[in-house]
């Protein structure tokens, strides 16, 4: 072989093998086990919301020197969540309580107390032997008195009470268990001192206790005045919103 063709035969031996070289030396520089090739960068990894969720919040900008802060938001109210703050709560009228006077049957169960009523006793017009006895309640509520006023006739000289003279009253009773007096209303009661013949000396007294319930402390005394003529069997009457219905009550008196 010459010379020229030799040095042929050579290159044509070298070029597939610097190819060969240069491809594996490729595939080793482009390998995971490479320690000095570049590698590419990893996408940073985030975690899905969970469904419903929301999304985080944007951060919040800083005000910027000198400019007014922001007002907070108003905070509504859940829809459907609760209930709102009751009002001061209404007392309702219930007819019969002892802030607004109550009523009769508050009466039945609350007796007038003396000090709270004013008694009178007056002649009755046109009628010399009757003597009209007048309660009035000063207070501002009801009260119950008894179906009439006690009531004796004697000796204002007298050291005692004990020959006192007590006047015929109704009998047979029923209903309310109290007669009711209204708040600054006044009843009646009516004695007829003489319904019949005879007569009795000694008595220029009456004496009144308003309701039967009352200490004897409570009576009142009332001067029957000149010329009163007092029989053996005088008559009380019933309370009554008028005069007259009281003088009528007396002819009840000492029926059973």
């Amino acid at each position: 072989m010459s010379a020229r063709r030799a040095v042929s035969a050579r290159r044509a031996l070298f070029v597939p093998a610097a190819l060969a070289l240069g491809a594996a030396l490729t595939l080793t520089a482009c390998g995971p086990d490479g320690g000095d090739a570049a590698q590419p960068a990893k996408p940073a990894r985030t975690t899905p919301a969970a469904p419903g969720a929301a999304a985080p919040a944007a951060p919040a900008a800083q005000p910027t020197a000198g400019a007014p802060a922001p007002a907070a938001p108003a905070t509504a109210a859940p829809a459907g969540g609760g209930s709102a703050r009751p009002k001061t709560p209404v007392v309702p009228a219930t007819g019969g309580g002892a802030g607004t006077g109550g009523d009769e049957a508050y009466a039945y169960t609350h007796p007038c107390k003396a000090d709270k009523l004013t008694v009178k006793v007056t002649t009755r017009a046109g009628s010399p032997d009757q003597r009209v006895i007048e309660v009035h309640n000063q207070s501002a509520a009801y009260c119950g008195l008894s179906y009439y006023p006690l009531v004796s006739l004697g000796s204002s000289k007298a050291p005692g009470h004990g020959g006192d003279l007590s006047p015929l009253v109704p009998g047979g009773l029923g209903g309310p268990p109290a007669y009711p007096l209204a708040p600054g209303k006044s009843t009646y009661a009516v004695v007829d001192l003489n319904p019949g013949s005879g007569g009795v000396a000694d008595v220029d007294e009456l004496d009144v206790l308003p309701d039967d319930q009352m200490p004897n402390s409570d009576t009142r005394n009332f001067p029957l005045g000149a010329g009163a003529k007092v029989g053996k069997q005088p008559k009380l009457g019933l309370y009554r919103e008028s005069v007259a219905d009281a003088a009528a009550s007396t002819e009840t008196a000492g029926r059973s």
